[in-house]
């Protein structure tokens, strides 16, 4: 089982990688009813996150956008409305993850970045005062352009391998309604 204790400079990570999102899920946000009905969730009107099947999401307090299974949040995406151009690349969270998680071993499993979306997988461990390394876990973090905004992503504590793979997928396909095709 995970002790939340080792996990939460990953939770910090992604706090302190997304930021706050002040003003961007007022208004228009997603109801959080946590229905799923098929269709895409809305962080603000217009604004579309696919979720897998069976998944739900909510507004959280700090106004982010935040989505798993049913009781359990294991995606987060912040929205920073005109800051699209700012995408930051995969050496820029590589570099920003090895920075925060110093306390961490830390496995790079997957790298992908284009145009439109920076994408960073990871695995990591705690490393233990005995100088041996605690569990594993899995973790992602992205970022995704679509127009003049810019989408942070990250998975939070506790999310499994399959959570963070369907996380990343979710984050990859963010969209806006009426957007023209990327």
């Amino acid at each position: 089982m995970r002790s939340w204790k080792h996990m939460a400079p990953a939770s910090l990570l992604a706090l302190s990688l997304l930021g706050g999102c002040k003003g961007c899920g007022q208004e228009d946000a997603a109801s959080g009813t946590g229905e799923d009905d098929g269709r895409p969730s809305s962080i603000r009107a217009g604004v579309k996150v696919p979720l897998p099947d069976g998944w739900s999401a909510l507004v959280a307090p700090d106004e982010s956008f935040q989505a798993g299974p049913p009781g359990r949040p294991v995606l987060r995406v912040d929205l920073r409305r005109g800051e699209g151009e700012q995408l930051p690349s995969v050496e820029t969270l590589v570099g920003r993850v090895r920075e925060e998680l110093k306390d961490f071993e830390l496995s790079l499993d997957q790298e992908e970045e284009t145009e439109r979306y920076s994408l960073l997988r990871i695995t990591l461990a705690p490393r233990l005062a005995d100088g041996g390394v605690g569990q594993e876990a899995p973790g992602f973090f992205g970022a995704r352009r679509v127009g003049n905004d810019l989408f942070l992503c990250a998975s939070l504590p506790g999310a499994s391998a399959e959570d963070v793979l369907r996380a990343t997928e979710a984050c990859r396909e963010i969209q806006v309604q009426g957007a023209l095709p990327e």
